[in-house]
């Protein structure tokens, strides 16, 4: 397709359009960028993330830089309106993924690390000032118009739709939605302190029915306050600045300390899409997605479509697999959304109780809970993949851990120390593994996972610093188990059968049975 501008091309360059096109990018694909502001949004939106999202920021070349924008972000605590804890949790430091479980981070730093690093990819151009304003997929390739300096018509082997809540390209592939219609009015006020301040709790809810309120941290130096509006206030008079510091002034916070970076008053929504492929075009991030911000998952979920996209992108536009593995797409991160979705509103119904009798029973169950020591740590908002693209049994469910999000921890490996992603690179497939590689794999399947850029890791207890990878595979009851590029294990294999088995069955998965590839195995 050496006719097309673009090997990918994403509309809209937020924080998911800008990792899904750094991802493409650093894997040698030529990556066109459309996005409608000249300059990137300066305010904050998002204010925190999760580990595994650290883990694909880290893969998309930010590591670092996440030192200077974000920290961990501490314990978080609901009370009632009396300020008796009705739920209280301390967030690991060092969690599953090999970050802090949660992360508060200053949502412009995040842009602005992410836009250097998109700089330095020879294969990326960014059109700033530039709206498309028509799609047409004709087969081979997708053709969009652009307005702007440089517009016209540019074509792609593929458009990712990263253009948010209100996407153009949604709207071009008539996506339908699932709406669970559940919405509720808050006014956000993102404030920059001028004297550092310690806030305890760090994280707090308070589930009060006269006026539910949230105060977060938003990374170093910045903090987010939160506030239901009530039904009998008008959405007018309720976003005044003169309003914003009233309503601060329960926190004590005012205009002599603090300085009011951003406010506005935002609907909530609770809604998914229901395909999120049509062709060569497909959604990502708030195109594909909208939840309210109680289980601080939607930003989340749009690194993890970025994640699970590119890869699948990358072996279809390299001719390792064969483009209906982009219909696994839609089966992993449907899912996932409404998980997440799912637990945000159901959060949302407990917080945002106005009703003083149900708020009184919530309260008592809870606190009771609570003090009879029976309180559990919060579900998930992320559970295993079980659609998709993984090794399955007879009855095509996940065998064993099939599906998990996989752990990190620190290794040493060839001299170089670190946690798992630094040392293999993040992007590719991993094979963890016990055994000598010569005695698991035959040198046709070793050959066949080098061709999909597999990174072999032979571990001992000297290479696994942390104690982390060795006791996942003793659970698994397996000598290997085959990582996908986005984090998420494909499959586990007990002995050298069962790892010529697990090829295969990946093999099968991507399309790639087929050609001379086929032909090596058969002969």
């Amino acid at each position: 397709m050496s006719g097309t501008d673009a090997d990918v091309l994403v509309v809209g360059y937020g924080p998911v359009g800008q990792v899904t096109a750094t991802l493409l990018a650093e894997r040698g694909h030529r990556v066109t960028v459309v996005e409608r502001r000249p300059e990137p949004y300066p305010m904050p939106r998002a204010v925190s993330f999760d580990g595994e999202s650290a883990r694909i920021l880290a893969a998309a070349g930010i590591g670092e830089a996440l030192r200077a924008v974000a920290e961990p972000s501490r314990d978080y605590v609901w009370t009632n309106a009396a300020g008796v804890t009705l739920f209280d949790v301390d967030v690991a430091e060092r969690g599953w993924s090999g970050w802090p479980d949660s992360v508060s981070m200053y949502q412009p730093g995040i842009e602005e690390a992410l836009t250097e690093r998109g700089a330095r990819q020879p294969t990326l151009r960014v059109l700033r000032a530039h709206r498309a304003v028509g799609l047409r997929d004709v087969g081979e390739r997708v053709e969009v118009t652009v307005d702007g300096p440089e517009g016209g018509v540019l074509s792609a082997r593929y458009v990712v739709g990263c253009d948010g809540a209100n996407s153009f390209v949604r709207e071009a592939i008539d996506a339908t939605a699932t709406d669970l219609r559940f919405f509720n009015d808050w006014l956000t006020c993102d404030v920059r302190l001028h004297e550092p301040r310690t806030f305890v709790p760090n994280n707090l809810q308070v589930c009060d029915p006269a006026r539910p309120r949230t105060a977060v941290s938003a990374g170093p130096g910045h903090r987010r306050w939160e506030f239901m509006r009530l039904p009998d206030e008008s959405p007018e008079e309720f976003g005044t600045v003169e309003n914003v510091w009233r309503l601060l002034a329960l926190f004590g916070v005012d205009g002599d300390g603090a300085t009011l970076e951003r406010h506005a008053v935002y609907t909530f929504q609770a809604r998914y899409v229901d395909r999120w492929r049509a062709g060569r075009v497909l959604l990502a991030g708030d195109a594909a997605h909208l939840m309210p911000p109680f289980a601080g998952q939607g930003m989340c979920s749009g690194f993890r479509d970025a994640a699970n996209l590119a890869w699948k992108l990358d072996l279809v536009l390299t001719g390792r697999a064969a483009d209906t593995l982009l219909d696994t797409y839609t089966a992993e991160r449907r899912e996932h959304v409404r998980h997440a979705i799912t637990m945000s509103v159901d959060l949302g119904r407990v917080i945002c109780q106005t009703d003083p009798e149900a708020a009184r029973d919530r309260d008592a169950v809870m606190i009771g809970v609570r003090e009879r020591g029976l309180a559990a740590p919060p579900p998930s908002a992320v559970h295993p993949l079980t659609g998709g693209l993984l090794a399955r049994d007879a009855d095509g469910r996940p065998r064993g851990p099939a599906g998990d999000l996989t752990p990190q921890g620190r290794v040493r490996i060839g001299g170089r120390e670190g946690l798992l992603d630094e040392v293999t690179g993040g992007r590719c497939f991993v094979l963890l593994t016990t055994e000598a590689p010569e005695e698991l794999l035959d040198p046709v399947h070793a050959a066949e996972l080098i061709r999909l850029g597999t990174l072999i890791v032979r571990l001992d207890a000297a290479a696994d610093l942390d104690a982390v990878h060795l006791p996942y595979l003793a659970r698994a009851g397996a000598v290997a188990a085959l990582v996908r590029p986005d984090f998420y294990l494909f499959g586990v294999a007990g002995d050298r059968d069962g790892m010529a088995a697990l090829v295969e069955e990946l093999l099968d998965g991507l399309g790639a049975n087929a050609g001379s590839s086929a032909v090596s195995r058969s002969s």
